[in-house]
């Protein structure tokens, strides 16, 4: 490349061209992009200034709200005070204070926290984890991972393996060996326009013994599903399905990991999703939420039986062999406590408790559109599901994501033609019903 060109290029930081953004048909983006140049609380700025009312929390991970200024000023100033410390034989005391708030806001049994940077970081170590952990115990044939169709974790290899949606998984090839699923929880005949937990699919548990009989339960190393099913669409669990699953992992020796990526830090209205379904797994990863994405971090909490099983031989010696650059970085730690006290001066997760049912309500509103399927709303979460154009699979989805940001500055998430909202916690209600009668002009712009 040319001085001249490179010259060019530095005098317009601006140009769509050189970015090959994540998840995105690219070509039509950059022909009209979706840009946003600030954000503060429930809302999105445009370059021009025009406000983006934020139905999605970012990426399901604002939480608190955006550039809060408690957050905003202790990464400042952990900027300047420490900027990073090596977590592979050394760390810093705010990594220890974390970690024991965590420990605090989870389910009692998960008694240790290992970071990293991503809800995808965090799903491949817990996998890694669950098989480590069996060959620990002298169960080393426990290789075999079990995922759920329609499940989402993240973009690694393990995660995409143990996966269900087939667009992520399609174009890589074989991907890890010694992998099953269970079937997806959804039955739109048994379950349309459901609020919280559906009555009917509980049975669908009962999968895991067809592949225990199978496999063989000396072959199977772990469970691993979100309890709430986010990124396909918002697919909450039937009343009994994750108590059940619990009952089948217990009995069989198999370690069951929640996914709780997306619902943790009070989207279902509790710390997580095992306090609001009264079920707590071996492992449970996290991210998004923990810092209100303010700084990317992740990780896996899990129980003392697991960790035990690595604290055996030379004390010298490295009991776990993973982990990242970037694990315990000191502006995420600064990040995530301040979150914490967020959460805990102004009660996100119970205002989230006590909202669910107007936030449900102001969703089902548009019961009986005709352009609408389905409507599910659990916790500070709604998807709707939307008649699809003719030969065209996800177009209607796509139109009405884009319709809402330029026409109606709402900012939506789509997956396919679902529709679906996660609202910073902060929210009011006016604010709910807003974001629903924007959407609702967005779909009509579809008809």
């Amino acid at each position: 490349m040319s001085d001249q060109v490179m010259a060019q290029k530095a005098k317009a930081p601006n140009d769509l061209e050189s970015l090959w953004l994540p998840f995105t048909p690219n070509r039509h983006f950059k022909r009209d992009p979706r840009l946003v140049a600030r954000a503060k609380d429930m809302h999105y700025f445009k370059p021009d200034g025009t406000a983006v009312l934020d139905g999605t929390a970012g990426l399901w991970c604002a939480n608190a709200g955006h550039c809060r200024d408690h957050i905003v000023k202790a990464i400042q100033t952990q900027a300047a005070e420490l900027d990073f410390a090596p977590s592979f034989q050394f760390s810093h005391p705010k990594a220890f204070e974390v970690a024991s708030q965590l420990v605090a806001m989870t389910p009692k049994g998960l008694d240790y926290a290992f970071f990293c940077n991503s809800g995808s970081e965090a799903a491949d170590t817990a996998l890694k984890i669950a098989i480590a952990y069996h060959r620990a115990n002298g169960e080393a044939s426990r290789t075999r991972l079990i995922g759920r169709e329609r499940g989402y974790h993240g973009v690694g290899f393990g995660g995409i393996s143990v996966g269900g949606m087939s667009p992520n998984r399609k174009f890589y090839g074989s991907l890890l060996p010694g992998v099953d699923h269970l079937p997806h929880t959804y039955n739109r005949e048994q379950q349309a326009f459901t609020k919280g937990e559906p009555e009917w699919g509980a049975h669908l548990a009962d999968e895991l013994q067809r592949l225990v009989d199978l496999h063989d339960a000396s072959t199977i190393a772990a469970v691993i599903v979100e309890p709430m099913a986010g990124s396909t669409g918002a697919l909450p669990p039937p009343k009994g399905y994750l108590q059940r699953l619990r009952e089948l992992c217990d009995k069989h020796g198999i370690l069951l990991i929640f996914d709780e990526v997306i619902t943790g830090f009070g989207r279902l209205g509790y710390a997580t999703a095992a306090e609001r379904f009264g079920v707590t797994p071996d492992i449970m990863t996290f991210a998004k939420g923990v810092t209100s994405a303010a700084v990317p971090m992740g990780g896996a909490m899990v129980g003392k039986h697991v960790y035990d099983a690595f604290q055996s031989g030379p004390d010298h010696m490295i009991d776990l062999f993973h982990g990242y650059t970037y694990s315990c970085h000191p502006l995420a730690m600064a990040a995530a406590l301040a979150t914490f006290e967020v959460y805990r001066e102004e009660g996100l997760f119970e205002r989230a408790r006590a909202n669910e049912a107007k936030f449900a309500d102001a969703a089902m509103q548009l019961k009986g559109h005709p352009l609408i399927l389905d409507i599910r709303t659990i916790g500070m979460v709604a998807a709707f599901d939307l008649a699809p154009i003719e030969g065209l699979p996800g177009k209607r989805g796509y139109d009405v994501m884009c319709n809402a940001f330029h026409e109606q500055n709402l900012m939506a998430r789509v997956s396919g033609d679902t529709i679906a909202f996660s609202p910073p916690l902060i929210i009011e209600e006016a604010q709910m019903g807003e974001l629903f009668e924007r959407f609702a002009k967005a779909v009509e712009s579809t008809a």
